[in-house]
C-alpha cells in the first residue's frame, strides 16, 4: 500500500509545477476557477495543496517508464490525462447538480455554471495543446488516443443522462456506459506514455487492455461507494447515488432481478417526488438483498484479475509491473 501511495504522491509532485505553468496560459478568471477545482487554491486564491488522487497521471508516467522513456515524455502524457479527467468532472458536477467534491464546494456552486463550463472547456483545450508540444514524433497518435477516449467518455456521460429518464435500462447498457465513461480514459492513461514514447504496438495495446479492465473495476467499486461509502471518506453525501436515482450497476442489477426486493425497489425508484431518508436507507437494503452489491463486487474482482493478467503478460521491468499491480489492488480496495 505504501508503495502505491508513494507513487501517487510522486506523480503529483512531478506534474504540479508544469500544471501551474499550463494554467498560466489561461485568462485570469478561467485560471482561477480551474485552479480551485484542481485543488491548487481556495476561492480566495490561497494555496491549499489538496489535489485529487492522481490515478491517471500516475498511470501515464508508469506507461512512459514501461517503454523506457523519462519525464520529458511521461509528464506531457500525465498532464493531458489529468486535464481531460478534470474537464469531465467539472461538467459532470454541473449536469448532476452536485455541490460537493473532495470535501469542498464544487466549482459551479462556487463560481457559477458559466464559469465552470468554461473552465472544463479550457482544461480540455490545454490537454491537446500540451500533447501537441511534446518532444515526440508520435504526438499526433497520442492526440488521437486522447481524442478517441474523450469522445467515448462523452458518450458514456450522455448514456448516463439518458438513463435518468428511463425505467428499462439493461445491465448490458449499464456496463457499456461504465466502460465508456471510466474505462476509456483509464485505458488511455495506462497507455499514453507508451504511445508518446513510440513503444511497440503490442506494449501500448497491452497497457490499454490493463487500463480498460482497471477502469471497469474502479467504476464498479465507485458504484458501491456511491451507495454504501462513508461520506467522511468519499466527500459525497450519504446514499448519494440513490438520492439522485442513478442507474448504477448494483441498482440496475437489483431492478432487473426477479426478486421481491427488486419489485419493491422499482416502486420506490420510479415514483415521483424525493425519497425520504428512511426510504433511501430501505432502497440501499433492497439493492443488497436483491444481489446488486454482491454481483457488482464479484464483477469488480473479475475485472481486477483481468487487469493483472494483462500486466503479467507484458515484458516490462519488474519494478514497473509491481507498481501497476499495487495501484490496481489499491483502487479496487479503497474507501473513497
Amino acid at each position: 500500500m505504501s508503495t502505491t501511495i508513494d507513487s501517487l504522491a510522486d506523480s503529483q509532485r512531478r506534474i504540479e509545477v508544469p500544471l501551474r505553468s499550463a494554467l498560466d496560459r489561461l485568462d485570469p478568471h478561467t485560471r482561477h476557477c480551474c485552479g480551485y477545482h484542481l485543488g491548487l487554491w481556495d476561492p480566495d486564491g490561497v494555496p491549499t495543496g489538496s489535489m485529487g488522487k492522481g490515478i491517471r497521471p500516475t498511470l501515464a508516467l508508469l506507461s512512459a517508464r514501461a517503454a523506457g522513456a523519462g519525464d520529458e515524455i511521461g509528464v506531457p502524457a500525465a498532464l493531458a490525462c489529468e486535464l481531460i479527467h478534470n474537464f469531465s468532472l467539472l461538467h459532470d458536477d454541473v449536469m448532476d447538480h452536485d455541490t460537493e467534491r473532495r470535501h469542498r464546494t464544487t466549482a459551479w456552486a462556487q463560481f457559477g455554471i458559466p464559469a465552470a463550463i468554461l473552465a472544463g472547456d479550457a482544461l480540455c483545450s490545454l490537454a491537446s495543446e500540451l500533447l501537441a508540444e511534446a518532444p515526440s514524433s508520435t504526438a499526433i497518435w497520442a492526440l488521437r488516443c486522447v481524442g478517441a477516449s474523450t469522445r467515448r467518455l462523452i458518450a458514456g456521460q450522455a448514456a448516463d443522462l439518458d438513463f435518468e429518464t428511463r425505467e428499462d435500462v439493461s445491465l448490458v447498457e449499464c456496463l457499456k456506459m461504465a466502460d465508456d465513461k471510466t474505462g476509456a480514459l483509464m485505458a488511455c492513461s495506462a497507455s499514453l506514455g507508451a504511445v508518446l514514447a513510440d513503444a511497440p504496438a503490442e506494449l501500448a495495446l497491452g497497457l490499454a487492455d490493463f487500463g480498460t479492465h482497471l477502469g471497469m473495476a474502479f467504476q464498479l467499486s465507485d458504484d458501491i461507494l456511491g451507495i454504501w461509502g462513508n461520506p467522511e471518506r468519499t466527500g459525497k453525501p450519504v446514499l448519494s447515488d440513490l438520492r439522485s436515482r442513478k442507474k448504477s450497476v448494483p441498482v440496475v442489477y437489483a431492478l432487473q432481478s426477479d426478486t421481491d426486493a427488486g419489485t419493491r425497489l422499482k416502486s420506490l425508484y420510479f415514483r415521483p417526488g424525493e425519497l425520504s431518508e428512511t426510504e433511501l436507507s430501505e432502497a440501499a437494503e433492497l439493492v443488497e438483498t436483491a444481489g446488486g452489491r454482491e454481483w457488482t463486487e464479484q464483477r469488480a474482482d473479475r475485472e481486477l484479475q483481468e487487469a493483472l493478467a494483462a500486466i503479467e503478460a507484458l515484458t516490462i521491468p519488474a519494478p514497473i509491473a509491481h507498481e501497476f499491480i499495487a495501484l490496481a489492488y489499491q483502487l479496487n480496495h479503497r474507501d473513497h
